[in-house]
């Protein structure tokens, strides 16, 4: 089906948003009014920019408060609609976005309402012009879409339909069987469609809808069985999407609009519309390679942590570091910057890496070339939205390790079993795109996402990870785009005895990160341990949490530039990441970052 994307949806200027919309691959636009008001171009010379970037201008939002209103007033908003119809004329655009009222003058008359909408209809229709009538969840009289479409009904006018919005119908609490009634509405009488998803959170429903909607996929809302309804409806036109979100506005608009078509490519394919290749879940982490300009700090560190320099890269200045199924790899190459390590890339093991790539590519994640020596083994590689390079690696004979000669055999009884997950630091403006792109790209599972207090504010996180928990990946954004821990990333090393591989560490020395003695005292108040354990913990700086399946004990190094590494012991199927304790973590780090100088 044909997209389309509502420019109040992207940031900056109405040519930026266009230009975004046009390289991300949309069809067409709705143009919210405002767009067009401050832009130096006339309505003729937005249309001829449209046609060069192959847009159509699918939609005009103007009109307001139109409906079941007394005589003088309709009389005003007649001599309006005739302006703006003029003007549509010009810009090329057929379809009209007439919202229900919200004016403290309108009555509670549905007669009154459908002939006014009629008789705006009959003015419309001289211009060319299709009137889509929509009810807003906070409407006045009209505040739902079956209401809405009984007032077109009883209109019975060509030039007059309805526009469902599936924000407007879904924030309302609607049952699955509320949404069966549009099956009932003819398809050529729903003359647009508009998308949205957004979180459940309690909250007004007009702050909700102009602040916190997001796109289809990155929020709680069943899009994709709204869209069904309105497909066995018979409707035709395009899939548009209209999000009002802060941050998308505050975001640069290309990745923005990148990010929407994605969201509209994986709603197509949730909704039976389309057929991308198949997601291919990955099975494991491969490894993880951490860019540095200095080795020693990250030798010393992973030294102490039990890991081995087992095998060197023939060609790259890069370090295979193993211990159990844990695998690091150091390159101190040109793309080590100053500002220390980095956690740069991300090998997944994969059942079938060629298909990987081709599904994430059929999804806009942007394809790596990548330059290799004659022997190399071949890799197809994607960048995350955080820019972290996602590597397809897929089992012998195309073994990537087969690119490293053995140096030392690495610890035959090691305490670290392998990477339990990856904690990855978001751009303040990415979360969202994120959460989308690991969940269609790389088909894991989205948990909910949650909120982390943090010193100087509030952190989300969310968790995507595959059925056996094989791959996990701890997605996060820090309190503000100016935190200075907000590129800060960590590995996760799981351990079968926590207490003995964090004593290692600082026997070799390692240093752990201290927690605050009022931790242990509210540990010590909210769990019988027993003898002698509370105290190893505080030691340590060892933090506890517990679920309804288990334990989870972790602690944490130091950070080395951006990167800092977690030991993790998981007992009886923990299956959570501490949540509970990172508000005392973040404020150890804060503690540690502040007494170093920044």
């Amino acid at each position: 089906m044909r997209t389309s994307i509502a420019t109040v949806s992207l940031s900056g200027t109405l040519t930026e948003k266009l230009t975004a919309a046009a390289r991300a691959g949309f069809d067409g636009v709705e143009i919210f009014e405002n767009d067009l008001l401050a832009s130096p171009l006339g309505p003729a010379e937005i249309r001829a920019r449209c046609a060069d970037l192959g847009l159509t201008v699918d939609l005009y939002q103007p009109l307001r408060d139109m409906e079941a209103v007394p005589g003088e007033l309709f009389a005003a908003n007649l001599r309006r609609a005739r302006h703006k119809f003029e003007l549509m004329r010009a810009l090329g655009a057929d379809t009209v976005l007439v919202c229900s009222s919200v004016d403290p003058a309108a009555v509670d008359d549905d007669t009154l309402a459908a002939a006014q909408l009629a008789e705006l209809a009959d003015l419309a229709q001289d211009f060319g012009i299709r009137v889509a009538y929509e009810a807003l969840a906070w409407g006045r009289h009209v505040n739902t879409y079956d209401h809405a479409w009984r007032i077109v009904e009883a209109a019975d006018h060509p030039a007059l339909g309805t526009c469902l919005d599936s924000f407007h119908i879904l924030s309302r609490g609607s049952e699955p069987e509320d949404l069966e009634g549009i099956e009932d509405i003819p398809g050529e009488k729903i003359f647009f469609l508009q998308l949205a998803d957004a979180p459940l959170p309690a909250m007004d429903v007009l702050q909700w809808s102009r602040h916190h909607r997001c796109f289809p996929g990155q929020g709680g809302f069943d899009v994709a069985g709204l869209v069904r309804h309105v497909l066995r409806a018979g409707y035709t036109g395009p899939l548009s999407l209209e999000v009002f979100n802060d941050v998308f506005r505050q975001a640069e608009a290309g990745p923005t609009a990148v990010d929407a078509r994605r969201s509209l490519l994986a709603l197509q394919e949730e909704a039976g519309l389309a057929a991308p290749p198949p997601p291919v879940v990955p099975t494991g982490v491969a490894f993880a390679e951490l860019v540095t300009p200095d080795a020693e700090p990250l030798a010393g560190l992973l030294g102490a942590l039990g890991f081995t320099r087992a095998a060197r890269h023939r060609g790259k200045p890069v370090d295979l570091w193993e211990q159990g199924e844990a695998r690091i790899l150091v390159n101190t190459g040109a793309a080590a910057g100053r500002d220390g390590a980095r956690l740069a890339a991300v090998g997944l093991t994969s059942p079938d890496p060629a298909g990987a790539a081709r599904r994430a590519e059929a999804l806009l994640a942007p394809v790596l070339p990548r330059r290799r020596a004659p022997g190399d083994v071949p890799l197809d590689a994607v960048a995350a939205p955080d820019g972290t390079e996602l590597f397809f690696c897929g089992p012998p004979p195309a073994d990537w390790r087969a690119d490293f000669d053995d140096t030392e055999h690495p610890p035959a009884s090691p305490l670290v079993c392998g990477i339990d997950h990856l904690a990855l630091t978001q751009p303040w403006h990415h979360f969202d795109e994120a959460a989308l792109f690991h969940r269609t790209v790389l088909g894991l599972r989205a948990e909910d996402s949650v909120d982390v207090a943090d010193p100087y504010g509030l952190r989300r996180s969310r968790a995507v990870s595959n059925t056996d928990g094989t791959v996990r990946i701890a997605l996060s954004v820090a309190a503000a785009p100016t935190d200075g821990t907000v590129h800060a990333q960590h590995i996760a090393l799981a351990t079968d005895d926590v207490v003995t591989a964090a004593r290692r560490f600082r026997d070799a020395g390692g240093r752990l990160l201290p927690v605050p003695a009022n931790y242990y005292d509210d540990l010590a108040a909210r769990h019988e341990l027993p003898d002698g354990e509370l105290e190893t913990y505080r030691e340590l700086g060892i933090l506890y949490d517990r679920d309804a399946h288990g334990v989870l004990l972790h602690c944490y190094t130091l950070t080395v530039g951006r990167v800092f590494f977690e030991l993790l012991q998981r007992d009886g199927g923990h299956r959570g990441y501490g949540a509970r304790n990172a508000p005392v973590r973040l404020a150890a780090q804060h503690a540690v970052q502040m007494s170093a100088g920044g």
